[in-house]
C-alpha cells in the first residue's frame, strides 16, 4: 500500500525536481521556446512562474496561520532575462522555499487555497503539494525542449493520492448523480472518489473492497495518472473503463468552496 513520504523526504524531492527542471531550463536553446502544456507561455515565462511560486509559498508558509496569504510585495521579485542570472535566481527561489518549511517544521499551520479539501493547512501539505507542482513544470519544460521524462515512481504514485485530496476533495455538492470512481496505478496502489451531493471524498482501496462497484475507472502508470488530472496527457494515455463521461463531467466541474 502506498505510504506518504515523510517531511524530509519531500523536501528532498522538491530540490530533486527543482534541480531537474533547471536542468531543463541550462539545456534549452533559447528562453523563448513555447512550452506546448502551458499554451501562450515561452520557457522564461514559465521559468518566471517556478521563481515566483517557490518565493510565494516561502512567505506564505513563514506567515504561519492566516486568513489570507502576505502581499505580493513580500515575495514578487522578477525574474532576471539573462540565463545564468536566471538559473541563479531559480536555485534561490528553492533555498528561499526548502529554509521556510525547514524553519517551520511540518505541522505549522499556514493559509492555503485548498479549504475544504482533505488536505490540512499545515507546511507539510504545503511541502507534499509543492512536490506535485514543481514535478508537473518539470515535465512541461522538459517537453519545450524536446526532452520530456515520466515522472519520477516516488513523486508520481504520492502525486496520485495527493491530487485527489488536495485538488478533487470537497465538500462543495458533486451537480451530477453520485458516482463511484477508482485509480489503479500500475506500480501498485489504488484509490477510490465518492462523488455525492455531501462532495467528493477520496481513499486507498482497501483490500477486499470490490473494484466493480465503481463506475468509472483509469489505469495506467502512475506518471500518467497525475499527467492526466493536471491536463497534460489524455485519457488515451491509460485504460479506461465504464461511463467514461464522469472524467469529462470532473474536468469541467468547479465547485465553489
Amino acid at each position: 500500500m502506498h505510504k506518504t513520504p515523510e517531511f524530509p523526504d519531500l523536501l528532498r524531492l522538491i530540490d530533486e525536481r527543482s534541480t531537474a527542471f533547471r536542468a531543463a531550463v541550462a539545456a534549452a536553446p533559447g528562453l523563448d521556446v513555447p512550452v506546448p502544456t502551458c499554451p501562450g507561455w515561452t520557457l522564461f515565462d514559465l521559468a518566471q512562474h517556478i521563481g515566483q511560486g517557490r518565493r510565494k509559498w516561502a512567505a506564505i508558509v513563514a506567515a504561519g496561520p492566516a486568513d489570507a496569504p502576505p502581499d505580493r510585495s513580500t515575495w514578487d521579485d522578477p525574474a532576471p532575462r539573462e540565463r545564468a542570472a536566471l538559473l541563479a535566481w531559480l536555485a534561490e527561489s528553492v533555498e528561499q522555499q526548502l529554509g521556510a518549511l525547514r524553519e517551520a517544521g511540518p505541522e505549522r499551520g499556514c493559509w492555503s487555497w485548498w479549504g475544504s479539501s482533505q488536505s490540512p493547512r499545515t507546511a507539510v501539505a504545503v511541502a507534499r503539494h509543492q512536490v506535485q507542482e514543481v514535478a508537473v513544470h518539470t515535465y512541461d519544460a522538459q517537453l519545450a525542449i524536446g526532452a520530456a521524462q515520466p515522472l519520477p515512481v516516488e513523486v508520481a504514485l504520492d502525486g496520485v493520492e495527493e491530487f485527489q485530496v488536495t485538488c478533487c476533495a470537497t465538500t462543495a455538492p458533486w451537480p451530477h448523480e453520485p458516482a463511484v470512481v477508482d485509480y489503479h496505478a500500475t506500480e501498485g496502489g489504488s484509490w477510490r472518489l465518492r462523488l455525492s451531493g455531501a462532495g467528493a471524498r477520496v481513499a486507498p482501496l482497501a483490500p477486499g473492497e470490490d473494484p466493480d462497484a465503481a463506475d468509472v475507472s483509469a489505469r495506467g502508470a502512475a506518471s500518467d495518472l497525475v499527467l492526466f488530472f493536471y491536463g497534460r496527457t489524455g485519457l488515451e494515455s491509460l485504460k479506461g473503463e465504464g461511463d467514461l463521461r464522469i472524467f469529462d463531467r470532473l474536468i469541467a466541474w468547479e465547485p465553489e468552496v
